[in-house]
């Protein structure tokens, strides 16, 4: 895995003619907003136009997205062909995502299965898991295991298996089990810089062109807790 940076200071964790895969930073937002901040894609463009001396306007295709206050792997499409391909494997998600998750209390079980019925509110951008199927909810499913008790808080890998609004958050905080930082979820304060403790480790999937099997792993913050991982 080679790290690349430059005057935007963007860690590259891919990159050929087709994708590149960012380490997406605490604040980041991927595309644009109503906060009229400057996205993530269009950093990543510059990026591009600079290296390699691009004239006139750079293709670059959001294929997914990341929470702004979590980071991790965020792939982007450098061609049309590439965009269309990894729209498909994302959608069917055809893809394996792995998360670390740094929580406040310790789960009752060291690995399991948790199924939800998550249902978003669009007026507070928020989302809620019940037990069982209520309107308007869509079923959520994870996989996570404790990978390292800390004195205060304990590490968990997840694995998704659906790809809901909020749902990791929302799934975790229901076992009673917030997220560090995550004020909207249960936990009782904020992180200093304004991000949780969630992050988009690792991501297996076929390159949209190659075809070859691709696996993307994401270094953690540079953070006390973090690095005590």
């Amino acid at each position: 895995m080679k790290e690349l940076s430059n005057k935007n200071n963007l860690q590259v964790l891919h990159e050929d003619n087709h994708i590149i895969v960012i380490n997406k930073r605490v604040g980041d937002i991927v595309q644009g907003d109503k906060t009229g901040d400057k996205p993530l894609s269009e950093v990543v463009k510059e990026y591009i136009k600079d290296k390699y001396n691009k004239p006139g306007e750079v293709f670059l295709g959001v294929v997914h997205r990341l929470d702004r206050p979590t980071t991790g792997i965020v792939v982007f499409a450098r061609t049309s062909k590439a965009l269309t391909r990894l729209n498909e494997l994302f959608k069917n998600r055809e893809t394996q995502k792995t998360y670390w998750a740094v929580v406040k209390n310790k789960p009752l079980e060291k690995q399991a299965k948790l199924i939800h019925y998550i249902k978003r509110n669009e007026k507070n951008n928020t989302s809620k898991a019940h037990l069982k199927e209520v309107p308007d909810s869509k079923m959520a499913s994870l996989d996570y295991q404790i990978i390292k008790e800390l004195n205060n808080y304990v590490a968990l890998e997840i694995n998704l298996h659906t790809g809901r609004h909020h749902q990791i958050r929302t799934q975790l905080s229901a076992i009673g089990c917030p997220i560090k930082g995550d004020l909207k979820y249960g936990f009782d304060r904020s992180n200093p810089d304004g991000g949780i403790h969630l992050h988009a480790r690792k991501l297996v999937f076929i390159h949209p062109v190659s075809k070859e099997s691709l696996t993307v792993v994401a270094p953690v913050p540079n953070e006390v807790i973090w690095n005590a991982i």
